[in-house]
């Protein structure tokens, strides 16, 4: 029989950026019900603070800590690290999940917009990862995940910025492995497809005609399985990049997208 115990997360301290609610959340919540010992996750205000220790505790997760930091601002970064070495303990995992996108066409973009998105979805991870890197080297054990996206792969319409930004998560995944494998850290990506959350609710609302939305439709369409996927369903393949299951995995982007970017599409009737 398998030994299915590399899976758990037992003892372990997990560190979510932004997982006060959506991917990062679900995320969190899977860790805990594998076992990790503590989840930390972080907040630029105080209302999301508030919330994600809110939605924690609607969940039953009580070995939570929250803390407000900015993941783009670098001593603010390190000073957070140093906080959870001296009240939690060491992070034996880093999940990058903190991202933002902006949905304007290009040629109509600032480049100040074009530079948060690039801040907070490219930068930030390397801060992060940059921060928790050495105690891992220490300790030659550690596991790094990047929340990616299909457009690290596609481009899409009035997303240049988001796909610039993930193109470029997916590159630093593959260096931090080259450059890091050699101290037993793997770090590895998790790419999501369209998730039904309640930031998506809107886009796949009946129109009022009873019809569908143009994009639900589009996105059904591009889908091998025909619909959108519940966040549950990033569960499994998180806990098993964060765990000794994927000790052997590195510098992969593991693309939890219900078969997209393997799919050309329907053909028109």
């Amino acid at each position: 029989m398998a030994d299915l115990s590399i899976f758990s997360l037992e003892g372990k301290n997990a560190w979510i950026t932004g997982a006060s609610y959506g991917i990062g959340f679900n995320i969190a919540k899977a860790f805990a019900q594998a076992g990790a010992k503590n989840i930390v996750f972080n907040a630029r205000s105080e209302e999301s603070l508030q919330l994600g220790l809110d939605n924690y505790k609607a969940a039953g997760i009580t070995n939570v800590k929250g803390y407000l930091c900015d993941v783009t601002d670098e001593v603010a970064v390190a000073k957070l690290v140093e906080t959870i070495h001296k009240e939690i303990g060491q992070i034996d995992i880093l999940v990058n999940n903190a991202g933002i996108i902006k949905r304007i066409p290009m040629h109509e973009m600032t480049r100040s917009e074009f530079q948060q998105v690039i801040d907070i979805d490219l930068v930030a991870p390397y801060i992060c990862a940059s921060a928790v890197l050495p105690e891992m080297m220490e300790r030659r054990e550690g596991k790094i995940i990047n929340v990616c996206s299909m457009m690290s792969e596609l481009g899409r319409e009035t997303v240049s910025a988001y796909a610039a930004a993930k193109g470029g998560l997916k590159m630093l995944t593959r260096n931090i492995c080259s450059e890091y494998g050699e101290y037993n850290i793997q770090c590895n990506g998790i790419g999501p497809g369209y998730i039904a959350t309640p930031q998506t609710a809107p886009l796949r609302e009946r129109q009022p005609d009873g019809s569908r939305h143009p994009f639900d439709s589009f996105i059904c369409a591009k889908t091998p399985a025909g619909r959108w996927l519940d966040p549950s369903e990033l569960a499994g393949p998180a806990v098993f990049l964060a765990s000794k299951a994927s000790d052997a995995v590195n510098g992969h982007i593991l693309y939890v997208d219900g078969g997209i970017l393997a799919y050309i599409g329907r053909q028109p009737k």
